[in-house]
């Protein structure tokens, strides 16, 4: 392949990420999800919520499901990046690797489950109803521990690069620590109804959302930036070549 094409994917692998955040923002705000219903909601009122918003809800996982695909690319172009600090296929880049192709699902099954209890809310009862939004929210809010590696592995790879510039800045991986951190609560929804450890908590939900965006924004951009330095590195190496007559 030539280098400017691989270059021109990488550049377009990188925005998937962004299209990604925004296009999830977009139908979360759709389907009504966020912010989260209440974990002590009545039967009734869950009913009332699912046929209230059936249309929204429908039309959220619909966009979910045509904007997963777009994780894949962004995650390789992150293991292609990490491959260059590690100066190979390394720890970190298989994890990240790893990671990333395993997250999306934590979104899509969870929305598939919330789906079903839409399509026809009008069929089953409260009770099935209820259990089946509760399934919902604990894997769509407790399934956030499975970025902490992801996040972290990126964020270690700047702290092992010793270039005078390096790929991943330095900033960048005490962000990507502190907001690997703020992941972790969401593991505590399966043993809260109420309080900052529930599903709709300051710790559980809002401060790991915050922190997931705050990624899904930085992230991008550093990216943006060690396409550009693998362009410019290329480009040295190629003027470094001596010419063969």
């Amino acid at each position: 392949m030539q280098k400017a094409h691989y270059i021109r994917l990488e550049r377009v692998s990188v925005w998937c990420g962004v299209v990604l955040m925004v296009g999830f923002l977009a139908a979360f705000a759709i389907g009504h999800i966020t912010p989260p219903m209440s974990p002590t909601e009545s039967p009734e009122d869950i009913v009332t919520f699912l046929k209230d918003h059936r249309t929204g809800i429908l039309t959220c996982v619909a966009l979910m499901v045509l904007l997963v695909p777009f994780e894949y690319p962004y995650v390789v172009v992150t293991s292609l990046q990490l491959r260059r600090v590690e100066g190979g296929w390394g720890l970190l880049s298989m994890i990240q690797l790893t990671t990333g192709v395993v997250a999306p699902l934590g979104f899509f099954f969870p929305l598939a489950i919330l789906a079903a209890a839409a399509y026809r809310p009008g069929l089953h009862s409260a009770d099935v109803l209820s259990a089946m939004t509760d399934m919902f929210w604990l894997m769509f809010v407790g399934n956030a521990c499975i970025f902490v590696l992801q996040v972290w592995s990126i964020g270690y790879a700047s702290f092992i690069d010793h270039r005078a510039e390096p790929i991943f800045p330095r900033w960048y991986g005490w962000l990507s620590m502190l907001l690997g951190v703020l992941l972790i609560p969401g593991a505590f929804v399966f043993l809260n109804q109420t309080g900052p450890l529930a599903w709709n908590g300051l710790l559980a939900y809002a401060l790991p959302s915050v922190a997931y965006f705050i990624w899904k924004i930085a992230t991008p951009w550093v990216l943006l930036q060690a396409v550009r330095s693998e362009e410019k590195e290329i480009a040295e190496t190629a003027e470094a070549r001596p010419v063969t007559v």
